[in-house]
């Protein structure tokens, strides 16, 4: 149960530096107002995990989603550069993150 509602925490997080991104400095409300509404749930649901998971797995974990997402929202959506280095050390995070949950005793 807490890998899953990390799992949500890390695509609230994907969706709070999103919508950072498109409020103009939270100038523009509708953004701003999805980047409060994602950052609350974000970290709210990070806050539940760690019911279940270890703090420093949990946080490692959480912040490797959201900049994993945000990278490739980056790429897809802001025409970010996704050259092969880049594309090599993000394949290291994701391994990472995914080594963390097999090594994590909950």
């Amino acid at each position: 149960m807490g890998w899953l509602i990390l799992l949500f925490a890390g695509l609230f997080e994907i969706g709070f530096t999103t919508a950072m991104k498109t409020s103009d400095g939270l100038t523009r409300p509708l953004p701003s107002l999805a980047f409060l509404i994602c950052a609350v749930a974000s970290f709210f649901l990070l806050f539940r995990s760690l019911d279940y998971l270890p703090l420093g797995t949990a946080y490692a974990v959480w912040t490797g989603i959201g900049a994993v997402g945000t990278v490739l929202v980056g790429i897809f959506l802001y025409d970010e550069p996704a050259g092969l280095l880049r594309m090599f050390f993000l394949s290291l995070l994701i391994a990472s993150i995914v080594g963390l949950k097999f090594v994590s005793s909950q």
